[in-house]
Parts: structure tokens; C-alpha cells; sequence
């Protein structure tokens, strides 16, 4: 066994909805000013009792579903977050416990390019362990957002999103790139609660476990180094960019995503956004936007999907797939025909 299939996808975001016409009152700005700077018209966020972990639950639950497994299929578990459950121990822990898994689980903070730092670790853990995977983005930045916080605040949803990877004789990953340049650190930073600065009640009361932002600069990087890799990525595939059928990125900001496009080749026609009703949802944004495509029966088997997605850090990452698990239809039929006693 050579690659993977995605065989199960999922997704979960909480029921508030906050949208921009709420928060344009909050700021005293104008609802155009919002979208138009962002593209985001509405965001989820949690309520009572839902966190992160929760959230990544629901998601792998239902992806493990659509894959036709439970936890006691799964060799390994990761979870791409950077807004864990708690300091100690990692969030895939209690994701663990919950969907009984029966293999490992360890954790991937890469930012919002978790999602595909975890992709490509699962690819090569299939490769020497040719198991299922569940690979969860699962990430609730609208509590390490300063309420008070105008640029952030109007960027930041909660949401998880959730695939199975199940062992395949052929690989059909065309190629990645992934990097980071850690001289960025302060782009989106939240300062305090780790070693540097332990909490204390000073670092409370001065809001330093709020996330703060540097907008101008994450949003110069992010397209330079988004630009970079899916260059790269296409390039060692030897994939024109015109080839591409579906281009996911992290949904971040339309603008970002735009200028990406435009500096790529990249054609619009082929992106996959749906940042405009759940905003940057950082490590579950881009498996959020695959499950949604799957499920719209946008993706069909043979077509080429292009990931790629920055974070803080910077972080960065892409991966070009030519797409060979089952389709949202095919899916739906070996459910069916496996709940009515038959085989698929």
C-alpha cells in the first residue's frame, strides 16, 4: 500500500451565528466596511459547553460515519488545533476518549496551516502503517479574541472538520511543500500562558491572553508565502495551474484568497469559499470547505484538488491530490446498501 483514500469527511460548527451586521453595530462601523475588507458576512461561535475537543468529536464522529468505521478502526488519530482544550494534556486525548479510538493521538499546532501539516504526516504514517487515519481541524479562535479587538474580531469563526484516510495500492498525492519562518512570531501572537510568560494575575488583567494582530503583516506573508508553495507544489507535480479543478485554501480573508489566485493562475472558477458564512476558522477551514464541496458533489473521482494553507509562525503548506475516494453520491449509496444488508 502505496497512498490513501479519503473515505469519510465530516464537519461541525456550532448554531450562534454572529454576523456582521451584529458586529458593525458592536464597532460603530459600517456592515460594507466588514465585508468588503474581509468577505465574511457571518461566523459561528461557541456556546455553553462546547470547546474545541467538542467540537473535533462531532466532526470526526460524522466522518467516521460517511467512512463506514468507529474508533476501533483507527490506527491513528491527529488533531490539528492551536486553541487547545487545555494546556495538559492534548486535545486528541479527550477526542480519543470520546470516539474510542484504538491507536495513538497526538496533536499538530501549525496555526491555520494544521490542517495540511496533519495531511501530510498521515500520508506518511500510511505509508509505513497502512491503517486508517482520522485527521481533525478543530479550532474556537473566537475565545482568544479580545471582545474589544475590532481587526480580529471580525475575522474569527469556530468550527471543526474531520477526513478518514484509508490505506490505497495507488498514491495520488502529486506533491506537497511545506515550511515556516519563524522570524514572524509577532504577525499573531498571544503572549502569555506558556514558559516565556507564565500566567499570572497581572498578565490577566492585562489582556495578554487575548490573540493580537499584526493585519498589514500577515496579510503581505501570507499571500508571499501561499503564493510560494502552491508554486512549488505545482511545479514538482508538473501540474499547469489552469489544470487544477478545485483550489481549497484557508479561508482567511477574500482579499488574501483573491490575490493568491491572481498571483498563481489559478482559476477563480475552480476555488472552493465559504468563508463568507463561517469566516477564518483557521485549522478546520479548509476541511470544513472539502467536506461542504463532497458533499455539493463538486469533487468527483480522476479530478485534481489543490490544498494550501498559512498560519502564524508563519506556517505554510500545500498538497495537490488527484482525487480517488469516494464521491458524496458513491458514499451515500454504500450507506445505503450497507444499512439494507447489502455490500458496496
Amino acid at each position: 500500500m502505496n497512498g490513501f483514500d479519503i473515505a469519510g469527511w465530516g464537519m461541525a460548527v456550532p448554531e450562534r451565528v454572529v454576523t456582521s451586521t451584529e458586529l458593525a453595530t458592536r464597532f460603530g462601523v459600517d456592515e460594507h466596511w466588514i465585508t468588503s475588507r474581509c468577505g465574511i458576512h457571518e461566523r459561528r461561535a461557541v456556546g455553553p459547553g462546547q470547546t474545541t475537543a467538542s467540537l473535533a468529536v462531532e466532526a470526526g464522529r460524522r466522518a467516521l460515519e460517511k467512512a463506514g468505521l468507529d474508533g476501533g478502526d483507527i490506527a491513528h488519530l491527529i488533531v490539528a488545533t492551536a486553541t487547545p482544550e487545555q494546556p495538559s494534556p492534548a486535545t486528541s486525548a479527550f477526542v480519543h476518549h470520546e470516539l474510542g479510538i484504538a491507536g495513538s493521538a497526538h496533536d499538530v499546532n501549525s496555526e491555520c496551516a494544521g490542517f495540511v501539516y496533519g495531511l501530510v504526516q498521515a500520508m506518511g504514517l500510511i505509508k509505513i502503517d497502512p491503517r486508517p487515519i482520522l485527521l481533525i481541524g478543530s479550532d474556537t479562535h473566537t475565545l482568544t479574541a479580545n471582545p474589544a479587538d475590532r481587526d480580529l474580531s471580525i475575522l474569527v469563526g469556530d468550527g471543526a472538520g474531520a477526513v478518514v484516510l484509508t490505506p490505497a495500492a495507488e498514491d495520488r498525492v502529486l506533491a506537497w511543500n511545506l515550511g515556516a519562518d519563524g522570524s514572524c512570531t509577532g504577525s499573531l501572537k498571544v503572549l502569555a500562558g506558556g514558559s516565556r510568560m507564565p500566567t499570572t494575575e497581572q498578565t490577566v488583567r492585562d489582556g495578554l491572553h487575548y490573540a493580537q494582530i499584526n493585519g498589514n503583516e500577515i496579510y503581505l506573508n501570507a499571500v508571499r508565502y501561499t503564493v510560494r508553495t502552491v508554486r512549488e507544489t505545482l511545479t514538482q507535480a508538473k501540474v499547469e495551474a489552469a489544470d487544477v479543478q478545485h483550489v481549497i485554501p484557508h479561508q482567511a480573508n477574500i482579499r488574501i484568497i483573491n490575490s493568491i489566485l491572481s498571483h498563481t493562475g489559478l482559476r477563480p472558477e475552480a476555488l472552493v469559499a465559504n468563508l463568507h458564512k463561517y469566516g477564518n476558522t483557521a485549522s478546520a477551514s479548509i476541511p470544513i470547505a472539502l467536506t461542504e464541496a463532497l458533499e455539493e458533489g463538486r469533487i468527483q473521482r480522476g479530478d485534481l484538488v489543490l490544498l494550501a494553507g498559512f498560519g502564524a509562525g508563519m506556517t505554510w503548506g500545500s498538497i495537490l491530490l488527484e482525487w480517488g475516494g469516494d464521491t458524496a453520491a458513491a458514499a451515500s449509496a454504500a450507506t445505503a446498501a450497507t444499512t439494507s444488508g447489502g455490500t458496496s
